[in-house]
C-alpha cells in the first residue's frame, strides 16, 4: 500500500497544476531577459530547453504531442507547402494590405533588408528560418504551450480553444519587433498555423512545413527585391 501511495504521488507530482504554473513563470521570465537583451539571438532557443525538459520530467514523448508526420511524408509535405503557400499569398495580398491602411505602417523588416540581393545572407535566414522559425517556434507554440495551457483544464474542447487564442496572441507579441503590424499579422498566422495542428490531429508536421515554405517565400521576395508594401509590388 505504502508502494503504492508513493507511485500516485509520483503520478500527482508530474500531471500537478502547479508544475504548469512553474513552467509559465520560467517562460514570462525568458520573454523578459530576451527584452531586455540578458538572452541572445531569441526567446525560442531556451523556451525549446525548457519544453525538453518539461517533456522529460513528465515522461511525454515528442511524438506525443503531434512531432511526427501525418499518415505519409508525402502528404506531409504536400499539405504543409500547400497550407504554406495559401497562408503567405493571403498575408501578403489580402491581411497585410488590409491592415497597413488600417494602422498606417506595414510591418517593420528592416532587420532583414540586407538580404537583398546577398545570396549568402539569404541562405543564412532561410537556413535560421527553418531551424528556429519552422521547428523551433512550431514545437514551442504548438507543440509545447498550446498543450501545456490545455493541460490546465484537462484537456477539454474549450480549453484547447482558449489555447489557440492565448498561444496565437503570445506568438504574434514574440515579434513585437516588427511593429504593431507585424504583431497582429504574426498574432493572426499563429492562429492559422494553431488551427493546421487541431485540424489535423494535433500532427506538427504539417504546421513545421507550412511555416517554413511561408517564411522562405517572404525571404525569396526580399533577396529579389519584390517584397510588397517594401520594395513595391
Amino acid at each position: 500500500m505504502e508502494i503504492e501511495s508513493t507511485n500516485n504521488r509520483g503520478r500527482d507530482w508530474r500531471a500537478s497544476r502547479w508544475l504548469v504554473f512553474v513552467e509559465f513563470a520560467v517562460a514570462v521570465a525568458i520573454y523578459i531577459a530576451r527584452q531586455h537583451h540578458i538572452l541572445k539571438v531569441s526567446a525560442t532557443p531556451y523556451l525549446l530547453l525548457l519544453a525538453w525538459i518539461s517533456l522529460r520530467l513528465r515522461r511525454v514523448p515528442w511524438r506525443q504531442i503531434g512531432f511526427t508526420r501525418y499518415r505519409t511524408w508525402a502528404t506531409t509535405l504536400l499539405l504543409g507547402i500547400a497550407y504554406g503557400v495559401g497562408l503567405e499569398l493571403f498575408d501578403l495580398f489580402g491581411k497585410q494590405p488590409l491592415l497597413t491602411r488600417l494602422l498606417g505602417k506595414p510591418p517593420d523588416l528592416s532587420n532583414f533588408i540586407a538580404v537583398r540581393g546577398n545570396l549568402k545572407f539569404a541562405l543564412v535566414a532561410i537556413a535560421l528560418i527553418w531551424i528556429l522559425a519552422a521547428f523551433g517556434e512550431e514545437l514551442v507554440y504548438r507543440g509545447y504551450l498550446m498543450n501545456r495551457v490545455a493541460d490546465l483544464g484537462r484537456g477539454t474542447r474549450t480549453v484547447w480553444i482558449v489555447s489557440l487564442f492565448l498561444t496565437s496572441a503570445l506568438f504574434g507579441f514574440a515579434h513585437y519587433q516588427q511593429g504593431l503590424t507585424g504583431i497582429i499579422e504574426e498574432g493572426s498566422d499563429g492562429l492559422v498555423l494553431g488551427l493546421m495542428y487541431l485540424a489535423s490531429r494535433r500532427n506538427l508536421a504539417i504546421p513545421i512545413v507550412a511555416h517554413g515554405v511561408c517564411d522562405t517565400i517572404d525571404i525569396a521576395l526580399l533577396f529579389l527585391g519584390k517584397y510588397p508594401g517594401l520594395y513595391g509590388r
